[in-house]
Order: structure tokens, then C-alpha cells, then sequence
């Protein structure tokens, strides 16, 4: 157990033992425990296995590379449409994650066998996502956004592209690309 990741399992009111009986099992499986994005994730060979995180309808493990493992009980959720490799197992009671022990730490098992054997998920590139007609003409118009965007990580790009192309308004779309263009031109992505 990691002392820093301590806060994560008392802050939790809803959910504590539900998320402790998860670490339990997750450091059962002989993974290094961490803190990344403000969750408890576990590591092997300093490889992203698996994380803890909790919403207010549930709890969950998230599989980083779950798009990889068999799902032979067909557990495994696609958070939604745009993750592509992550899969998540959902829990709304300690009976279940009880009940599903030895099938969890098997995933777990199975997620590690996928970071030892060196696997990666094939990802769509940033040019394989939508984008907004809007924001492409705010590109041909402004070669120092263009330039900016083009610098951006691919995660970032892609984000930009994601959150601009949502809206169902044209009207809307402008004025979300309005209001990013300044966090595009300082580098930034939409969560820094």
C-alpha cells in the first residue's frame, strides 16, 4: 500500500468499502500502487494496468488496455463511443465485487500477461476524427492556429476535435472554438 494514495479510500463516503475490497484485490495481484490523475492506478514494470475510480452511480475498475483482454464473462464497458482502448467493470455493492474476486483478479492476471508480452492497442489517428467545418475554417484563416494546433499532442488534438464536432448548432460550435482558440494558441489542451 501506498501511504499517498491513503487520502483517495478515507475521502470516499459513499463507496469506502466497496474501493477498499478493489485495492485489496488489485495489491493482491502483486501490482505497485500509485497515484495518477487524483486515482489510485496500478502499475507493473511501471506499465498502467489497471484504475480505481468511483462516480456517484458507481465504483469501477478501469482497464487500461481492456480493448486487449478476452472478457470471457463479458464484463468489460466501453466508458463511451470515443474511448477507444480503456474498458471498465462497474460495481454498485460489496456483494458483487465479492462474489466476482477470483474472476477480477484473473482480468488483472491477464492485464499484466498483456503489459509483460509488450502489447499495444492500435489507436485511430487524430485524421480519423470528425472535424468541425467551423473549426477547419478557423484553421485556413489563421495560420498561427494552425500552427498551434498542429504542435498540440495528438491526445490534445483530438480532444479540440471531440469537443468541437458534439454540438448538433453551428452556432454553438463557433462559440465553443472561440472561446478555446486562446488555450490552443498558449499550447494547452482542454484540461490543463
Amino acid at each position: 500500500m501506498n501511504p499517498k494514495v491513503d487520502f483517495f479510500f478515507r475521502k470516499s463516503r459513499k463507496w469506502q468499502k466497496e474501493l477498499e475490497l478493489l485495492r485489496t484485490i488489485a495489491l493482491g495481484c502483486g501490482l505497485t500502487e500509485e497515484l495518477k490523475w487524483g486515482c489510485p492506478c496500478y502499475t507493473f514494470q511501471e506499465g498502467n494496468v489497471v484504475l480505481i475510480h468511483e462516480f456517484k452511480e458507481y465504483c469501477a475498475f478501469l482497464f487500461f488496455k481492456g480493448v486487449l483482454l478476452n472478457d470471457a464473462d463479458g464484463i468489460l464497458l466501453q466508458q463511451t463511443k470515443n474511448v477507444q482502448a480503456a474498458r471498465q467493470i462497474r460495481f454498485t455493492g460489496i456483494e458483487k465485487i465479492t462474489e466476482m474476486k477470483h474472476i477480477l483478479e484473473a482480468y488483472i492476471l491477464e492485464a499484466i500477461e498483456v503489459e509483460k508480452a509488450g502489447l499495444k492497442v492500435n489507436l485511430k489517428k487524430t485524421a480519423g476524427f470528425a472535424m468541425a467545418e467551423e473549426f477547419q475554417h478557423k484553421l485556413d484563416a489563421l495560420p498561427a492556429l494552425k500552427a498551434a494546433f498542429g504542435s498540440l499532442t495528438p491526445g490534445r488534438q483530438r480532444g479540440y476535435l471531440l469537443h468541437f464536432s458534439a454540438p448538433k448548432q453551428a452556432k454553438t460550435r463557433e462559440t465553443r472554438i472561440e472561446k478555446w482558440i486562446p488555450q490552443i494558441l498558449d499550447g494547452k489542451g482542454l484540461n490543463d
